[in-house]
């Protein structure tokens, strides 16, 4: 495992600026039931980009920093700073899911299964090298599935079975077809 751990993270300040930026941050120790996977893919979904960029102006951003430690830096209209008060000064980490290989386990039976194997998984903070996580929230992927393949494993397909769930509740003449049904 690398001595290093970086992740990407959106802070507005005070003064109405938006930035992005890489940190450096320790690699987790994984406790009994957690594990610790190197992230290899994870999606920007449209909730990823509502964290990553909030209610800033991009047509403002401008780039500074270094080639390995780029920052993006945008205005946010004074108008919308009462909507993400509870962010002020705050880092938020971004990405909701991703997948990896999982590179250090916990004593637990379960986190033990998954050392060295490719897992999906859900919890945020997941565009960073290292992430520890609780067993509960990977999915462990087929062999020969790749991390790219599995990285969009929860929250898209977690939205349209919320989205037909609730249509049936609503709308109870909707039926909602099988499978087999949706193979043409």
């Amino acid at each position: 495992m690398s001595d290093t751990n970086i992740e990407l993270i959106s802070t507005i300040s005070e003064d109405n600026k938006l930035e992005l930026a890489l940190r450096e941050i320790e690699i987790p120790q994984p406790g009994e039931n957690e594990v610790v996977i190197r992230i290899e893919a994870a999606p920007i979904n449209p909730s990823d980009l509502g964290v990553m960029f909030s209610a800033a102006d991009m047509t403002t951003a401008s780039q500074s920093g270094s080639a390995d430690r780029p920052v993006i830096s945008a205005d946010v209209p004074a108008k919308f700073m009462g909507a993400v008060e509870k962010r002020i000064s705050k880092p938020i980490p971004v990405g909701n899911e991703g997948a990896g290989t999982v590179v250090a386990a916990g004593s637990s039976a379960a986190a033990q299964s998954l050392l060295g194997k490719t897992v999906a998984f859900i919890g945020g903070g997941s565009y960073r090298k290292y992430l520890c996580t609780k067993v509960q929230s990977c999915l462990e992927l087929e062999p020969g599935t790749t991390a790219a393949e599995g990285a969009s494993s929860f929250v898209n397909p977690l939205t349209a079975l919320t989205m037909v769930e609730t249509t049936a509740i609503f709308n109870p003449v909707v039926q909602i077809a099988t499978p087999k049904q949706l193979i043409y």
